[in-house]
């Protein structure tokens, strides 16, 4: 056996309550070290290159030739070792040819009859001079839905705003029209919005209860803390309206569990009260948290400090999650459900500003048609000509191969960043493809703490995770799936279920 060297961005350990458990990054893959393997790993972390005779010096009193051996072997399979002569493998450029489509947004306004101080969209206008979406631009924008998610048996429709309420008339003619046309091609279709709920009637929450829409609500917490930006055109803060609308809606309401946004802002970033606020005294089924980091109106983003301080809260709140799960219960934490549901899962995707591990994209093929699209979009629309944005992705990664002694063929999981990541790059340095530190230090952070969670509420309580993550897997947009500045999100891939490897040498 000649030199051999670890590739540490395929592999990253965390140790949990004495549990050593390997993240396999290129399979997404979480193992529990046995000691020989656990030996293994630890000698290659100690040298920068190591050979047979370091590794019988340090190991031969404690393993057999014969156990080392096989050790070795498994990792040189998952490509953790490599030989220390040739330690670089330059990374195949895959071509991508088909962007399969899941998931359609349609802006169907750009008005919304609020005037949040936060808000992203710099056009947003009052509902009368807001640029409504034309059924005939809808209508063309499913037929692509329809045309490249050709191999998918669920689509997935999200009105979006604006306030998607504003033009409920065509929100109707979409379902209308979506649902038999999905039903030619054998497919179902989920319906999904997010809404400011001050237009809610109960003529429309029946009419959504019947169409089996997935609803999140926009909302900012207690009284002072939501009416501090969620205010009317005229000034007044919204509380009280919102506050009733939900109380309405919830108690009407049954198709799916509804969801909650919040904008964490300056001044406004007291997760624990947010979060009991919402979850207790209102209602809701989930509450999920987004930070505003790299807003246009730089006066509400949070800095590097208040933003440290936000992720330290959502641990603290991650952390009664995880003590809750373990007795079986879910206190309604959506970006701690949805990254544990990202572990279970296999959700990955490779930080493309050349991050090594714990800052990957969320499993997306969506497309964003806005609501003054000059035409109908092609299968290559640009923003130029339609003003649609796309969101490819590249094929997902292959699984690794298990080891011979591997307890099942059962895939674990990184997490997700947080979706504005391009964005985040771009506003702050101009580069979409820049990594942006202070926010891949707290991901990665994150990362860790779910994988520490997971393992945890695996040892305490498996049944959770088939309890609550494996119905949010199998039903797309079963309830909000919000992440750090993440939007809305498609119907996720078919998930085999949560399990810890036992990585055997």
């Amino acid at each position: 056996m000649g030199d051999l060297t670890l590739i540490r961005h395929n592999a990253h350990r965390v140790d949990v309550d004495g549990h050593a458990m390997l993240m396999h990054v290129p399979s997404t893959s979480l193992f529990e070290l046995d000691p020989i393997a656990r030996d293994v790993f630890d000698l290659s972390r100690r040298h920068e290159r190591f050979s047979a005779a370091i590794m019988q010096q340090e190991l031969g009193t404690q393993h057999s030739p014969d156990s080392l051996a096989d050790c070795i072997k498994s990792f040189l399979s998952l490509d953790i070792l490599r030989d220390a002569a040739t330690p670089d493998i330059p990374r195949k450029i895959v071509e991508v040819t088909e962007i399969p489509l899941s998931t359609i947004i349609l802006n169907v306004n750009t008005g919304c009859n609020l005037a949040c101080t936060y808000c992203y969209k710099e056009d947003l206008a009052i509902p009368s001079k807001g640029e409504k979406m034309q059924f005939a631009t809808a209508k063309a924008s499913f037929e692509l839905l329809l045309k490249q998610g050709y191999d998918r048996d669920r689509l997935n429709v999200v009105f979006f705003g604006g306030e998607p309420l504003s033009n409920m008339p065509l929100i109707r003619e979409v379902v209308a029209y979506a649902v038999p046309r999905a039903a030619e091609f054998g497919k179902t279709v989920d319906f999904s919005l997010t809404t400011n709920a001050t237009l809610l009637t109960e003529e429309m929450v029946d009419w959504f209860n019947a169409n089996n829409f997935a609803i999140t609500v926009s909302m900012d917490g207690p009284k002072a803390l939501h009416d501090a930006n969620r205010k009317t055109v005229g000034g007044r803060g919204t509380y009280d309206v919102v506050a009733q609308k939900v109380r309405m809606l919830l108690s009407r309401y049954t198709a799916r569990p509804v969801g909650v946004r919040v904008t964490l802002t300056r001044g406004v970033t007291d997760v624990i009260a947010i979060h009991d606020h919402l979850k207790y005294d209102l209602g809701f089924h989930e509450v999920g948290f987004g930070p505003a980091t790299s807003g246009p109106i730089a006066v509400f983003n949070l800095d590097t400090d208040a933003l440290k301080a936000v992720f330290e809260d959502m641990k603290t709140l991650g952390r009664r999650y995880t003590e809750a799960a373990c007795r079986g219960e879910n206190i309604g934490f959506s970006n701690m459900h949805q990254l544990l549901t990202d572990i279970a899962q296999g959700t990955k995707r490779r930080c493309l500003a050349g991050r090594d591990w714990g800052c990957w994209r969320s499993t997306k093929t969506a497309i964003c048609i806005c609501a003054t699209a000059s035409s109908a979009p092609t299968s290559r629309p640009t923003a130029m000509s339609t003003r649609v944005s796309t969101c490819p992705n590249s094929p997902p990664s292959s699984r690794a191969r298990r080891t011979a002694a591997s307890s099942a063929a059962r895939p674990a999981a990184s997490a997700r960043s947080a979706r504005g990541c391009y964005h985040e790059s771009y506003a702050r340095q101009g580069d979409p493809f820049a990594p942006v530190y202070h926010y891949c230090d707290l991901l990665r952070d994150w990362v860790d703490f779910g994988l520490e969670a997971y393992v945890r509420i695996m040892q305490a309580n498996p049944s959770f995770f088939r309890n609550q993550l494996e119905p949010r897997m199998t039903r797309p947009n079963s309830g909000p799936s919000i992440s750090p500045n993440s939007g809305p999100n498609p119907s996720p891939r078919a998930a085999t279920g949560p399990a810890k490897e036992a990585f055997s040498a």
